[in-house]
């Protein structure tokens, strides 16, 4: 590790170790003051920090803390559940998303020569519209705002005769704008690997399907995992959009208890800290999984420690005995 660090900057010496103890010493006096004057007084002189505003949602014995919190649990629920199901449901289209663009890339180079030739054009004429179909599309709900998207879907469904409860909406308005964005990031992971893989893939007789789904793709989840765990976090955040369709979810049932017991900093405050524990636990998460994929990778990579062969077994255990016969 040191060499390492050496490699990158110097390594401070103790002079310069004592100044950056000492610097960051000062610097946290500072936060500390700061937060002090600019943050804690004003609270305290408005009245912010009263156990009438927060009572309610740190106190057990006031009257209305089992119904605060199970108001703000229901909605907490309601986002889990849309998370999770649009998380799900985006990492499955867009990984669906990804592989069909990769394949009608492949597609358009084809030559098609065990056919006719108005039939090979035919086929690549299809695959190029299929292709340019996608692109629009990709480009169309990737440029829409996530809220627009979840509104168009709540009021558009009902013109064409679907009606759905408003967490439903919520998802699927989740689901188009992430499954576009996940397949994006797949997709350029995929064409991110070096080419000579998936020419190796084709000189050993692997289609070009079978080359995305058993080479290419697993190393796109691997090296876009940091881009796919904020994305996924992402998700969990927008699901706050749902008040738009009325959807309860924990923000819009924070309004509601800001309505009724007037403290906006206090709720707010609870449930930013909520959120913030949940997307800290899926930074977690995917930091865990990556150093065990490194790790896999690692142990994959090291050569296995091969017993000498058995000729050079006896060879050696020969010219041990006659090196003994020739001492003798």
């Amino acid at each position: 590790m040191s060499q390492q660090t050496s490699v990158l900057y110097d390594v401070p010496g103790p002079r310069q170790r004592r100044i950056t103890l000492i610097s960051s010493l000062v610097a946290g006096v500072v936060l500390l003051v700061g937060a002090y004057f600019l943050i804690y007084r004003p609270l305290d002189e408005n009245g912010q920090l009263s156990m009438e505003l927060w009572g309610p949602l740190i106190d057990p014995s006031n009257e209305n803390f089992s119904q605060v919190w199970e108001r703000i649990g229901l909605g907490f629920k309601n986002t889990l559940l849309a998370a999770a199901l649009a998380i799900v449901s985006s990492l499955v289209i867009g990984t669906l998303l990804a592989v069909l663009r990769i394949q009608l890339k492949s597609l358009i180079r084809r030559r098609f020569t065990g056919v006719a030739t108005p039939v090979a054009y035919l086929l690549r004429g299809l695959s190029r519209v299929l292709s340019a179909v996608t692109r629009v599309c990709v480009e169309v709900f990737r440029g829409l705002p996530v809220v627009l998207t979840i509104f168009f879907v709540a009021r558009g469904f009902p013109e064409f005769g679907l009606y759905f409860d408003n967490f439903w909406y919520l998802v699927i308005g989740l689901t188009i704008y992430n499954s576009v964005v996940i397949g994006e990031i797949l997709r350029s992971g995929m064409e991110g690997l070096p080419g000579g893989q998936a020419e190796a893939a084709a000189a050993i007789g692997l289609s070009p399907a079978q080359t995305t789904r058993m080479i290419l793709l697993p190393q796109a989840f691997r090296v876009m995992l940091p881009a796919l765990i904020s994305q996924l976090v992402v998700v969990l955040k927008d699901t706050s959009l749902g008040f738009i369709i009325s959807y309860e979810e924990t923000l819009n049932i924070g309004k509601q208890l800001i309505g009724v017991l007037g403290n906006p900093i206090q709720v707010y405050v609870v449930i930013a800290v909520l959120f913030i524990v949940v997307n800290y636990s899926l930074s977690k998460l995917a930091q865990y999984v990556q150093r065990r994929l490194a790790r896999g990778r690692k142990t994959a990579g090291t050569p296995a420690q091969n017993p000498p062969p058995a000729a050079l077994i006896s060879q050696a255990e020969g010219g041990g005995a006659g090196g003994g016969g020739g001492g003798a």
